[in-house]
């Protein structure tokens, strides 16, 4: 515990860790409050998500970069799977649809041109596994040729659409899953060597690495956390979004997905600063795909069992084609396996094209 207290001491950022008991007083003495918890949730959710990003950091020096990277993303989809979770019980299916498709944008565009970015202004060129990262590309390509089906052959016969979606989706959740498991087996088992960092980054990028055994343990600690606190701010953020004049569609797509995603953000972009592209990248690409291959489908099968009634995988035309923009931009840009920070520049325009589109949407519309 002692690496833990003196990294808290000397780190003026996780001094706002105060805000996480704050926070969670404030929405179990006021639950008709929104304003502060809003804020407070944010202030709350950066310092977790700088202390996530260090622990992941000192498991990725002891475990790899391809390991590192899965393990944060997987943590990180812990906190939108649990926010998902109780939007399913309580029947919100279009907020679980919304969360859904909004981190799978963030974290293929913003996430990876944010790495790109800030890793170029510091590193004049940056080198990439580019296999690892096709790969990451194409699970995420075939998860959104899934995620698209759906929605475009059921306007094909509006003969007993609903009953039709709803079994494609089932044994679409199916087999996502199954291919998502059979891709984990290939990357970390029978072709592991084709995975390998193109680079080890700087000479002091794991440095103050903390015991797996602590690393680990603050791994779980702070995902709990995040998500208690993320729980608390999808629930206030959409009165506090009237108060700042922000539509429903730009808070479920971006606001979500951005706060959602925090903690993988923070250790996307670090590793990146420290030329450890792959680890960002195995971040935000696995981290999508994981979305859309794993978190998806098995909201679809727990719809069975929590929700009221079956959900299914047939989004809004909007979210489809931003799904799908989002994940053809990224094959794109990491065939050539290097980067520089107008590569991360091009991949942020198309975010802020689609925030700005959702932001400007009326609020009927949306």
């Amino acid at each position: 515990m002692k690496p833990l207290l003196h990294h808290i001491r000397t780190t003026r950022l996780l001094w706002l860790l105060v805000f996480v008991p704050i926070v969670l007083v404030l929405a179990a003495t006021r639950p008709g409050f929104h304003t502060l918890p809003f804020v407070f949730s944010v202030l709350a959710i950066v310092p977790l998500a700088a202390l996530l990003s260090h622990a992941t950091e000192s498991v990725a020096a002891k475990t790899g970069d391809a390991v590192g990277g899965l393990l944060n993303a997987t943590l990180g989809n812990l906190t939108e799977l649990i926010i998902a979770f109780s939007a399913l019980r309580a029947g919100e299916y279009l907020l679980v649809k919304a969360s859904i498709a909004g981190a799978i944008v963030t974290n293929s565009l913003f996430m990876l041109g944010g790495s790109f970015l800030l890793g170029g202004l510091k590193h004049h060129t940056q080198e990439f596994n580019r296999i690892s990262a096709r790969f990451q590309a194409a699970l995420l390509f075939l998860a959104t040729v899934a995620l698209l089906v759906p929605s475009a052959v059921s306007l094909a016969d509006a003969t007993d659409a609903a009953a039709f979606t709803q079994s494609l989706s089932l044994g679409l959740a199916v087999l996502l899953i199954l291919a998502y498991g059979l891709g984990m087996f290939f990357s970390l088992k029978t072709h592991k060597e084709f995975f390998a960092s193109a680079s080890h980054g700087d000479e002091g990028g794991h440095e103050s690495v903390w015991p797996t055994g602590l690393a680990l343990g603050t791994l779980a600690g702070v995902t709990v956390l995040v998500a208690l606190v993320s729980e608390i701010f999808v629930e206030s953020v959409q009165e506090a979004a009237k108060t700042f004049g922000m539509s429903p569609a730009f808070v479920g797509f971006i606001i979500v997905g951005l706060v959602g995603g925090a903690a993988e953000m923070a250790s996307a972009f670090s590793g990146a600063r420290k030329n450890h592209l792959d680890l960002s990248i195995g971040i935000a690409l696995g981290s999508a795909s994981q979305i859309a291959l794993f978190v998806a489908p098995v909201l679809v099968l727990l719809s069975y069992v929590v929700g009221p009634q079956p959900m299914d995988l047939r989004f809004w035309p909007g979210a489809a084609v931003m799904m799908l923009i989002a994940t053809l931009t990224t094959t794109t840009l990491t065939v050539g396996g290097r980067s520089a920070w107008f590569l991360g520049v091009l991949v942020l325009m198309v975010y802020l094209i689609f925030a700005m589109s959702l932001y400007l949407l009326p609020a009927a519309t949306s």
